[in-house]
């Protein structure tokens, strides 16, 4: 009951953001379906960073002997792929909703068998995956106040390890991301 009070209320606020954007959008280039596409990549990221969260820290309850040492380390994880599904959207051609959309040339292709002939996702699928999901999957914020709380218990090699293991897993994981998309579409 409480997780469908959740998604109306979810729902109610994506719907008052469409509608305002809309009414501030006029003239913009930016359209209301962006917007839409950015807040429902959003609400699902956002869905997603708090549920590993969770399924991380109830592993680490069941047995903190084993695990308790990784403790808040679940964001770093999930910075680390954000960065890399990120360097994959960006690596990714920019194709038109028109061109995925186009039927097949030949009559004899039945839909089973249907493969398309170029990889790319289109504009607002990059907003939704780019910009709303991992905008809001990964978070700075925390990765922050993580680092901040860990200097002040005096856990100052702790903080850095955990700085690299951001920093450089995270621009490693953006570069693998992009590197792995763009073997794939020269792969084609």
């Amino acid at each position: 009951r409480r997780s469908g009070s959740s998604l109306r209320l979810i729902l109610a606020w994506l719907a008052t953001l469409i509608l305002s954007v809309k009414g501030q959008l006029s003239g913009s280039t930016m359209v209301v379906a962006d917007a839409a596409a950015i807040g429902v990549g959003a609400v699902c990221g956002a869905l997603c960073r708090h549920h590993v969260g969770q399924s991380v820290t109830k592993q680490i309850a069941k047995d903190p002997k084993r695990f308790g040492h990784l403790t808040g380390w679940h964001t770093a994880g999930i910075n680390v792929l954000g960065s890399f599904v990120l360097g994959g959207v960006f690596a990714s051609p920019v194709v038109s909703a028109a061109a995925e959309s186009a039927p097949s040339s030949t009559a004899a292709t039945s839909a089973a068998s249907k493969v398309p002939t170029s990889f790319g996702l289109t504009a607002r699928a990059k907003l939704l995956m780019g910009v709303g999901f991992c905008g809001s999957f990964t978070t700075f914020s925390t990765y922050s106040v993580d680092i901040v709380n860990m200097i002040g218990r005096g856990e100052a090699a702790r903080a850095l390890g955990y700085v690299a293991v951001n920093n450089v897993g995270g621009i490693s994981a953006a570069a693998a991301g992009m590197l792995l998309v763009r073997k794939l579409i020269a792969g084609k």
